[in-house]
């Protein structure tokens, strides 16, 4: 075959590809079902809104619930005695002071929770008890069982992170989700890929969140133009915000903060964002602190921002109805 015959058959293909991803992209139900999710959140609090209580507790919980919280995010480990606690750490040294394994610890062993913790994602703040509740308030400084926050918010949507990789700890997960009746409204994950696919292998009906590498794949084939064509299983897409990572890892080298925003600029694609939305799947950015940056999460066309003050985001979304709405 001559040379100018093979380039055109090239560059015919080449070009119907390209056409073929585009329409997709614009309309993706012409090949994919749409995603039924039954709620649509715009104020996540993140464990609670650990800038305003002690992260991951009752207290926390309530507070965020009472202004209108659209969905509460938490950690989840899993205690010797194989009861499901709520904590972001296994290790304890940063929480209660005391250098312990949930993993190795009864449930009654647990130490409270220190009365001040440095915020997780930004060390310069210092979250306190003070102004806030009693320091013999047990609520405001326990370790919480899972069990008891989804009896306390029955129908407040919750977004669990199962933190370690124990097919246990999926397994009681998944059972505490199903005894509540809150398949519909717990997504649940973890940002390595090897524990999401448990959690889908255990229970394909509870919604899953994207793990880190699946971010990377879908980004991956979003900049080649394949990512109209691939099947999603996930129904929640979670990506951080890079001024999140400059405030979280005190970034200060020039080469470093170029490179995130490199990474901000790829992540943070309305495109991508609204073919996302017409499948189903909700777009959550995560950790937003500050108005401008709920400001451009929502845009940008995101679902919902995870927020460490609840009642910055309240005020935030009271001011701008057009994001307000669920």
């Amino acid at each position: 075959m001559d040379a100018p015959i093979i380039d055109t058959v090239f560059l015919s293909i080449i070009a119907g590809y390209v056409l073929t991803s585009i329409l997709l992209l614009r309309y993706p139900t012409l090949l994919h079902r749409k995603k039924k999710v039954a709620f649509k959140c715009r104020h996540i609090c993140h464990r609670g809104g650990a800038g305003e209580n002690l992260e991951n507790t009752l207290t926390a919980y309530r507070h965020a619930v009472n202004l209108g919280t659209h969905m509460i995010e938490l950690d989840c480990q899993m205690t010797k005695d194989g009861e499901v606690v709520v904590s972001h750490d296994n290790n304890l040294l940063r929480l209660t002071g005391y250098d312990m394994l949930i993993s190795e610890t009864n449930y009654e062993d647990l130490p409270m929770i220190k009365s001040s913790l440095h915020l997780d994602f930004d060390h310069r703040k210092i979250i306190s008890l003070q102004g806030h509740v009693g320091e013999t308030d047990l609520e405001s400084r326990r370790i919480p069982l899972l069990r008891d926050v989804l009896q306390a918010f029955p129908d407040i949507p919750i977004n669990v992170d199962v933190k370690t990789d124990s097919t246990d700890l999926v397994n009681k997960v998944a059972g505490l989700i199903h005894e509540f009746g809150r398949e519909h409204l717990t997504p649940w994950g973890n940002s390595r890929k090897r524990v999401a696919d448990k959690c889908y292998a255990r229970d394909p009906s509870i919604p899953l969140i994207v793990s880190f590498s699946g971010v990377i794949f879908l980004i991956v084939c979003f900049y080649t133009g394949l990512l109209p064509f691939i099947p999603i299983k996930e129904s929640f897409y979670e990506i951080p915000f890079y001024k999140f990572r400059v405030r979280s890892l005190a970034v200060s080298k020039r080469s470093t903060r170029v490179a995130l925003k490199i990474v901000d600029w790829l992540l943070m694609s309305k495109t991508m964002f609204s073919h996302l939305e017409k499948r189903g799947i909700q777009t959550y950015v995560f950790v937003l602190n500050e108005e401008e940056e709920f400001d451009r999460a929502f845009s940008l066309g995101a679902t919902g921002v995870m927020t460490d003050f609840p009642t910055k985001l309240r005020s935030y979304l009271d001011k701008h109805p057009e994001y307000a709405a669920t």
